[in-house]
């Protein structure tokens, strides 16, 4: 199969149904030639359809916690067995579980916070340290996490998963840099438009993010299609040369103030 991906090989963590961003970038690396192992935690692929996924794609599915270094271990070395050396992987994963009890953040359980601190931003630094340690990335491969605009700006009811995005972003950074100096492998992050994933949907307030953001964006929000098509550009060897950032994919919500139509809702005299 030809496309700008051909001949590359991955993996995918975090694909859970056809709403996921994973599940997307997933069938456009399909389309654009790559060949990947999908992943995801076991309680995941429970819930999910990632088999189905597997099937579309002709992929291999191998279970594996990301927070474990055991499981990480494991599908690394099925994945070079099956692969070789792997050009790209997409970090496609995050939780709260205070998000999910309703918890507020001045309230936190932080049993529940060091779960999701773990799983949302810890599991990038081992996910990437698994790779590092069994040195399994070609050169000028392409390792991306996804993240969200929340890490820099308040967004109340983001609750902690603000902060485990902060962290994400900054692992991404100290560990990209390494990867950049001693392998020629580069490290980025996408901060998504708020997309309406299964997660992403848990957010209280979630279809205000949306609208806000949507209004606000001179473009309009980025769907999980153009975050997917982000993802394929970010693994090819066009980029080859991009890493250590952070890249919004927002229709420009980042850098604009307010639209016109936002100061008209507020201003009743007009």
């Amino acid at each position: 199969m030809s496309g700008i991906l051909s001949g590359k090989k991955g993996i995918i963590f975090g694909a859970l149904d056809e709403n996921s961003i994973a599940w997307k970038t997933a069938e456009r690396c399909h389309a654009e030639g790559a060949e990947f192992i999908l992943t995801n935690a076991p309680v995941a692929m429970r819930m999910g359809e990632i088999n189905k996924l597997a099937e579309a794609t002709n992929s291999e599915v191998i279970a594996a916690d990301a927070t474990s270094m055991e499981d990480l271990r494991n599908l690394f070395e099925k994945a070079t067995e099956k692969f070789g050396k792997l050009d790209f992987i997409l970090h496609s994963i995050g939780m709260s579980v205070n998000v999910r009890k309703g918890k507020h953040y001045t309230d936190l359980n932080y049993d529940w916070l060091t779960k999701g601190w773990d799983v949302s931003a810890v599991s990038f630094h081992k996910v990437m340290k698994t790779a590092w340690d069994m040195n399994c990335m070609n050169e000028w491969g392409s390792i991306l996490a996804l993240t969200y605009i929340a890490a820099q700006r308040v967004f109340p009811d983001y609750n902690d998963m603000a902060d485990n995005k902060a962290y994400l972003e900054s692992i991404a950074r100290s560990f990209g840099y390494f990867w950049g100096k001693e392998r020629n492998v580069r490290v980025n992050t996408i901060s998504q438009s708020p997309t309406p994933t299964t997660a992403g949907q848990g957010v209280k307030g979630f279809g205000g993010f949306l609208a806000l953001a949507d209004e606000v964006s001179p473009l309009g929000n980025a769907t999980a299609e153009d975050c997917a098509n982000l993802c394929v550009m970010m693994f090819s060897d066009f980029t080859k040369r991009v890493t250590l950032q952070n890249i919004y994919n927002d229709g420009g919500y980042s850098n604009t103030g307010v639209s016109e139509g936002l100061v008209k809702g507020f201003n009743q005299e007009d």
